[in-house]
């Protein structure tokens, strides 16, 4: 029977042990996982969004607002601070201090109140990235357990880096560094004293403290803390006067404002999916931007809103109409400014990269150009005459009538005026002549989507959005070389490491120089004489194509000067008609006109002015009237030297 009895303990002790054990097993490792989210200490920060030269435009995060600091970057002046309210024997004890808890909870017993803590700056870092705000003696039991297998784990400073990039600041702001640049515009080492007592305050209560509402409760808690130092002798007595009497700058916008929304937007979303942490992956995103353009450029758009809403007597803060500037540099594609809307406020999507419209007559110069290369000239003369297609769709018989704007028709054209004053009629003669299947042949090298497969291509019927007219509008800007626009320089990781490159990508050769110049003079006509009259700017060269749908839906203004594209769109986001005066000239032209002015004239004078023409360009001329001619495009020669290209020659 004792036998038995003996066993029986012997096997609940073992049973007792093996549970123990167990417990002990997994309350370790849950205890080693919540340890290793501190050791392996990578919280979200926030990407930034810069502009060409390297100033902020936005930052992104998701959550938290975090700018990460190292420790190096850290000032001295706020560690001390810190140590000094906080916890004066930090570098002293392991993780808990037993005398601080004794100290506070005897105090707390006297006040018969909370009055004082006992938590260390360790257990202050467990308990605000680990745990929960349970209280309970099993949860301080666990934070005590943490604190101490952290200070085993990691140096005195590795857990200062950590609680100073992880404490929250108020205003939106997690980490050191990003208070000190949303509180002061400052870079860390750049705080003085004063500043940084003044953070190191704010951790403990960030509302009470917020500086931006409660300036002299900050103050005041700043400068206990500086008491505190001096009493310590970690600063002298002069020292302590002098950052007593500073009374730092408070700013109170913050450092989440956004100041170029639709750049902003734009950027996620082409990079989300090559980051797809982008919001918390602490990168640095420079962008080809020029927020001096994007300044302009937003002035310009609204400039040009206002007028037209001013003309169909409607109002600013009610009108349907909306539109959109996109500026790209010729040579490296670059986009120097995009705004795609007039109010992000009201309305966040991009109208100038996510929207596609009919470009009417704005798609007309690729048709000439596609002619010219076939061995038509300026002067070619085209038929603008009525004509009548017949077609099936669905199996029932239609039929197309299509007319001028002007609704008339003046038989013989040359191929420059027809152009100039966007015929219709000759565009639609040009394409039968030609071919259509040339037309598309050769249009295929455009790389753009659903380009319809009959004559109504002739007047621009396909739907394409600003940042492609930007594209394929290249192809003339760029002499001839068409180039996809660029937004994203380069990407930094949060060491800065670049990890991705933009660079200008070569979509075709869609003509040659010489051939390019043709239409670019063509188009000079266009702003001096033609449609685009509107469009012009005082002492710079710009030349450029209108474009107005059906109705006055869509009014565009496509162009360039010497250094610069510019496109325009406006309209409304219901698809109904502009109403009066809603042409691309009318509309959008104003807009261009207004950017590329301040543009040249203002922000970048030494920019060029004049359009430079290519070897193999020639002129021909008869009395006041004088043409272009290459070899691919030539005229015919009735008199003049074939040794000297620029001879007067007779054309008629």
């Amino acid at each position: 029977m004792v036998n038995r009895l003996i066993k029986g303990s012997i096997l609940l002790a073992i049973i007792f042990a093996l549970a123990l054990f167990a417990a002990f097993i997994y309350a370790y490792n849950e205890i080693k996982l919540d340890a290793d989210k501190l050791i392996n200490y990578k919280p979200p920060t926030s990407s930034v969004i810069l502009d060409a030269k390297g100033d902020k435009i936005a930052y992104v995060f998701k959550g938290q607002h975090r700018l990460y600091a190292t420790y190096d970057e850290i000032p001295g002046y706020v560690v001390e601070a810190l140590v000094a309210i906080e916890d004066t024997r930090f570098f002293e004890h392991n993780g808990v201090n037993p005398d601080a808890i004794i100290r506070a909870a005897l105090r707390n017993y006297e006040a018969g109140r909370k009055v004082e803590g006992g938590s260390t700056l360790t257990q202050q870092l467990v308990k605000n990235t680990i745990l929960n705000n349970e209280r309970s003696y099993s949860r301080k039991m666990k934070e005590a357990i943490l604190s101490m297998k952290i200070e085993n784990e990691l140096t005195k400073e590795e857990i200062l880096e950590r609680y100073l990039n992880e404490m929250f600041f108020g205003h939106g702001y997690y980490g050191i560094k990003t208070a000190a640049k949303g509180y002061y515009r400052k870079e860390l080492d750049e705080l003085t004293l004063k500043e940084s007592a003044l953070l190191a305050g704010l951790m403990k209560a960030p509302s009470a403290y917020d500086p931006t509402r409660n300036l002299d409760k900050a103050l005041t808690r700043a400068s206990t803390i500086l008491t505190r130092m001096k009493k310590l002798g970690w600063i002298t007595h002069e020292t302590y006067l002098d950052a007593v009497k500073e009374i730092p700058t408070i700013y109170k916008d913050t450092l989440t404002q956004n100041i170029a929304p639709y750049i902003t937007d734009e950027v996620v979303r082409r990079m989300k999916k090559e980051f797809p942490d982008i919001r918390t992956g602490g990168y640095t995103i420079y962008t080809t931007i020029d927020m001096e353009q994007q300044k302009i450029a937003r002035e310009a758009l609204n400039y040009a809103h206002k007028k037209i809403v001013k003309k169909q007597r409607e109002k600013v803060s009610t009108t349907t109409l909306n539109g959109a500037i996109l500026a790209v540099e010729n040579k490296t594609g670059d986009i120097k400014a995009m705004v795609g809307g007039v109010d992000y406020k009201k309305s966040a999507f991009n109208r100038a990269t996510m929207m596609t419209r009919q470009p009417g007559s704005a798609f007309k110069p690729f048709i000439y150009q596609v002619a010219l290369d076939m061995g038509y000239n300026p002067a070619t003369e085209l038929t603008d005459i009525a004509r009548t297609f017949q077609y099936y769709s669905n199996g029932k018989r239609k039929t197309w009538r299509p007319k001028n704007y002007e609704n008339n028709f003046v038989g013989f054209i040359k191929l420059r005026e027809a152009l100039v004053h966007s015929r219709n009629l000759a565009t639609i003669n040009l394409v039968t002549e030609v071919g259509l299947k040339n037309i598309l042949e050769r249009l295929e090298k455009l790389n753009v989507p659903k380009i319809p497969q009959d004559m109504s291509v002739s007047l621009g019927n396909l739907g394409l959005s600003p940042v492609k007219m930007g594209q394929i509008y290249s192809a003339f800007a760029n002499g001839g070389h068409m180039i996809e626009p660029k937004l994203i320089a380069k990407v930094l990781s949060r060491n800065g490491t670049v990890i991705y490159e933009g660079k200008t990508q070569e979509i075709t050769d869609f003509t040659t120089p010489e051939q390019a110049y043709l239409m670019t003079d063509i188009l000079k006509d266009i702003v001096t004489r033609g449609t685009g009259r509107n469009a012009r700017v005082k002492g710079v060269e710009v030349v450029g194509k209108t474009g107005t749908t059906n109705k006055n839906v869509d009014a565009w203004f496509c162009g360039y000067s010497p250094t610069t594209e510019v496109i325009v769109w406006m309209g409304r986001d219901n698809n109904k008609p502009i109403g009066r005066g809603g042409t691309g000239g009318g509309t959008s032209a104003p807009a261009f006109s207004y950017f590329l002015n301040k543009l040249h004239n203002k922000l970048y004078k030494d920019m060029p002015k004049k359009f430079t023409r290519p070897e193999g360009v020639y002129n021909a001329r008869n009395g006041v009237i004088t043409e272009l001619y290459t070899d691919i495009s030539p005229l015919p020669r009735v008199s003049g030297s074939a040794t000297n290209p620029d001879s007067d020659l007779d054309l008629f």
